[in-house]
């Protein structure tokens, strides 16, 4: 990813993140994982963990620790009502943010076409 994709997802990282959990409860690296799969390459262990810390003190999650077969326990993270609250935030803005970004995109090109 380049730096401008780093930067855009700098601010919407705690929604996809809460979007994930809103699908299921996981645990830090199961998160990392999953946006690794879907192509998100460059996201940090490190981010996601200090995201989560984040999204915890906020009141958007409920934790749980579960014994781990590896080490000490982990902490398993399931979205609450107070973070689903969040979430349809984040799409609300994001539903505006990407049409008026979208109608911008557009303007664009027909003014490229008169040029």
């Amino acid at each position: 990813m380049g730096n401008q994709m780093t930067e855009m997802l700098k601010g919407t990282l705690e929604g996809i993140v809460l979007a994930i959990l809103a699908r299921r409860s996981a645990y830090g690296y199961e998160i990392t994982a999953w946006l690794r799969d879907r192509g998100f390459s460059d996201i940090a262990e490190g981010t996601i963990y200090a995201l989560l810390v984040r999204v915890e003190q906020r009141g958007f999650v409920d934790v749980e620790k579960v014994p781990s077969e590896k080490g000490p326990p982990r902490k398993v993270y399931s979205l609450n009502a107070k973070g689903r609250d969040q979430l349809a935030e984040f799409w609300r803005t994001w539903s505006v943010l990407a049409e008026r970004i979208e109608q911008l995109h557009r303007n664009d090109d027909h003014h490229d076409e008169g040029a």
